[in-house]
């Protein structure tokens, strides 16, 4: 089988497509044909060694899969040989091993996948679709004023459906181009606002009826971040989730407005049965077009670097994905 390793830290030239044996599955374990590959911001900073947890070299990319059954070892009765699936290699805090034509795992791992739902939407669900899904159910919208970042990314165009599903009064997106807030708009956004442009956190205070968003999901850092400290409205709540520069002073004007910043990270609250269950409403709303999945860029698997050098570039809108 094929899969793309790196054996040194750098640019995106250091992913390699090697040649490895076929693994023949265990007891209790599942090999998977892989249909579709996630690629994660995540992905990036692991492959220089910027991630929070350094791989051992060599190292395979990838956390999140989805494809179809194709052995199952010994013990396994579910899922059979031929069930199509989505594989969260996440969950079990794995950090690699997802740009393959084959993964192997736990079978208990394994959600079944709708049969009309395509693997590049079940990719796109994972790990975007269960933050979105649970950013919505740590800090209800219900009857408040949203702004999403980033919002015609991989999390932000599922959170602004998710947010208006949630009872959101107004979802305001935040985009850099044209496109991509044509995009959010598209999606169900209230209010599209270009947040490259100087003027941008007026045209949310204008959007927000004066008063700033109640809650700001963030996951650009830096300047915007600053911005959002400046727009929120008083008690409102800020969000921060995804790997971003914090490096803002500006924090401590948040006690003296009685407002708060919060942080997300999606592992530390999944559990077996809540993944699976996550997951499975994620893909029936998709199957049901109550959720809509934006598919971005699509890359052949032998053309990860070129993935990874479109997701640095910051010019992608939905999800990056691979396929063999």
């Amino acid at each position: 089988m094929r899969q793309i390793e790196f054996a040194n830290f750098g640019a995106p030239e250091v992913l390699k497509l090697v040649d490895k044996p076929t693994p023949t599955p265990g007891p209790g374990a599942i090999l998977v044909r892989v249909g579709a590959i996630g690629v994660n911001f995540a992905d990036t900073l692991m492959r220089q060694n910027r991630y929070a947890v350094a791989p051992e070299l060599p190292a395979v990319p990838g956390t999140e899969v989805a494809g179809v059954v194709e052995s199952i070892g010994y013990g396994v009765v579910n899922p059979p040989v031929g069930t199509r699936v989505a594989v969260p290699l996440f969950a079990t805090g794995a950090v690699t091993g997802g740009y393959s034509d084959y993964v192997m795992v736990d079978a208990s791992l394994a959600v079944p996948l709708p049969d009309d739902l395509s693997f590049e939407a079940a990719a796109a669900l994972m790990i975007q679709g269960l933050t979105a899904l649970y950013l919505t159910r740590q800090f209800p919208p219900k009857d408040k004023t949203v702004l999403v970042n980033a919002a015609a990314g991989g999390v932000g165009s599922l959170l602004i459906q998710l947010a208006k599903r949630a009872g959101a009064k107004a979802v305001i997106a935040a985009a850099s181009t044209t496109e991509k807030l044509s995009l959010a708009r598209s999606l169900g956004a209230d209010f599209g606002i270009d947040y490259s442009k100087p003027s941008w956190g007026d045209e949310v205070r204008a959007a927000s009826d004066g008063s700033g968003p109640d809650i700001i999901f963030e996951s650009v850092g830096g300047d915007a971040t600053k911005e959002c400290l400046k727009m929120l409205a008083s008690e409102g709540e800020i969000v921060i989730y995804g790997a971003l520069n914090l490096g803002v002073p500006e924090l401590i004007n948040l006690i003296f407005k009685n407002q708060s910043l919060t942080g997300f990270a999606l592992p530390t609250l999944l559990t077996p049965d809540g993944l699976a269950r996550g997951l499975s409403e994620l893909f029936e709303l998709a199957v049901k077009g109550a959720l809509k999945v934006h598919i971005g860029p699509t890359f052949s698997l032998k053309d990860a670097a070129k993935a990874h050098q479109a997701m640095e570039a910051r010019k992608t809108a939905g999800k990056v994905v691979m396929t063999p």
